[in-house]
């Protein structure tokens, strides 16, 4: 990200509503609120509002950030069928969306008896219509009553900068952390990129490459190779199964994690792209499962960058020794798990985990359920055996989840039969 400008900003007023630097700079979701301000006084002072008036700019914004209202932005319908990613950001919608409603209350609130001043005189800032419906009560207050083409333009300005935001801060767990890149137009750099985003989101089932493209988007405003994640701008942004337990963490979300290492924007990519073509182990030439090895040690390990890609891998060791599991493919694997579901029949035979870990290829069967149990190992161990097994018929079972129906993964509720679950430790437990 290029440095701040070091020059003064010109005084806020006339076509001036933000004090962002021309080269870009870095705000967090609270900042760039505070930076949309402006835009507020000047529709209060063009329209003399009271505090009834911003009873009806709450339920505006209420309802464009609502997912199931008749003004909503983002008509997202997500039900217990949808897609686990159209779950993971619808909630995430809902959650900034009420957060954000929130903050913009509370500045109304205080803008009435607060004001910022405009040096530059009164607020006039042209704003492109971008097609957001407005409540009755809006309308009349915004082009009836007192309001005019002036306070239509400032708050529609406004409310399309609120709307981008909540849009930008999807991708990411730790949304309020994220610094986003936030330029003299606020958000509208990231138009292009949302659009796309937006409508893999509504017409198809979003792949995970594209979340983290479009996060990328957001935080450098470029592009790049298709991947699991990036490093850039003092940061590391991965899925938020690294720091959560597996049979719980988000399947599609990412977290940024500070890292004053990471500068020049950089994408972990998967070993392996086309995991079909990968070798395969059947898991009925393993050694059978005896006595378990006890707890086995793992850490992440990261290649070095390579043409502004890089791949990562999970180093797991028993008695010094060290079985190695792409941590693109443990993602993959952790996206494609189905989770929870009864648990094979007593029966069942056994795999060990550690034979498993380091098996050559991926590791399937093609005969009746095997369990592997993997109760006594940290989550990233887990990540690391969902990274060797093949991802197609894997479920990851709670050991006290014995009974509650099984949840698809990333392929949808018509996959074939799960022959191989995982027994993890309860998150409860933990």
């Amino acid at each position: 990200m290029p440095p701040a400008s070091t020059k003064p900003s010109p005084a806020l007023g006339g076509s001036r509503w933000n004090t962002f630097p021309v080269a870009g700079t870095a705000l967090t979701a609270r900042e760039f609120v505070t930076a949309l301000e402006p835009l507020l006084q000047g529709i209060i002072d063009d329209n003399a509002l009271t505090s009834a008036d911003v009873e009806v700019l709450e339920a505006q914004i209420s309802a464009t950030l609502a997912l199931r209202a008749r003004e909503t932005a983002l008509p997202l319908a997500v039900g217990p069928d949808s897609a686990p990613a159209a779950r993971e950001l619808g909630a995430q919608a809902e959650t900034i969306g009420r957060e954000l409603v929130s903050w913009a209350t509370e500045a109304l609130e205080r803008l009435l008896t607060d004001r910022i001043p405009l040096p530059a005189g009164p607020l006039v800032v042209r704003s492109h219509c971008y097609g957001h419906l407005l409540t009755p009560a809006a309308a009349d207050l915004l082009l009836g009553r007192r309001g005019g083409p002036v306070s239509m333009q400032l708050y529609n300005e406004w409310l399309h900068q609120m709307v981008l935001l909540r849009d930008a801060l999807l991708p990411f767990t730790n949304w309020q952390e994220v610094p986003l890149l936030a330029t003299p137009t606020g958000l509208r750099h990231i138009e292009p990129a949302r659009d796309a985003f937006l409508t893999e989101l509504l017409v198809r089932q979003i792949r995970h490459s594209s979340v983290v493209d479009f996060a990328r988007h957001v935080i450098t405003g470029t592009s790049g190779p298709a991947g699991y994640g990036f490093d850039a701008s003092g940061g590391t942004v991965l899925p938020a199964v690294l720091d959560q337990p597996p049979v719980t963490a988000p399947r599609y979300l990412l977290t940024r994690r500070p890292d004053p290492a990471a500068d020049d924007p950089v994408t972990y990519v998967a070993e392996t792209r086309d995991y079909y073509a990968a070798p395969r182990t059947l898991v009925e030439h393993l050694p059978p499962a005896t006595a378990a090895p006890g707890p086995l040690t793992a850490r992440t390990v990261t290649e070095p960058a390579s043409e502004g890609t890089r791949t990562a891998r999970i180093e797991v060791t028993h008695d010094s020794t060290t079985a190695h599991v792409d941590l693109g493919q443990a993602l993959r694997g952790h996206r494609f798990a189905r989770r929870g579901g009864q648990a094979a029949g007593d029966a069942s035979p056994a795999a060990e985990v550690w034979s498993t870990l380091r098996a050559p290829g991926l590791v399937w069967t093609q005969g009746g359920d095997v369990t592997l149990d993997a109760t006594g190992q940290d989550d990233l161990v887990v990540l690391a055996l969902l990274g060797r097994l093949y991802p197609e018929n894997v479920t990851l079972r709670p050991a006290d989840d014995r009974a509650r129906p099984t949840t698809a993964g990333a392929r949808g509720p018509d996959r074939p039969p799960n022959p191989l679950t995982i027994h993890v430790a309860s998150p409860q437990a933990r």
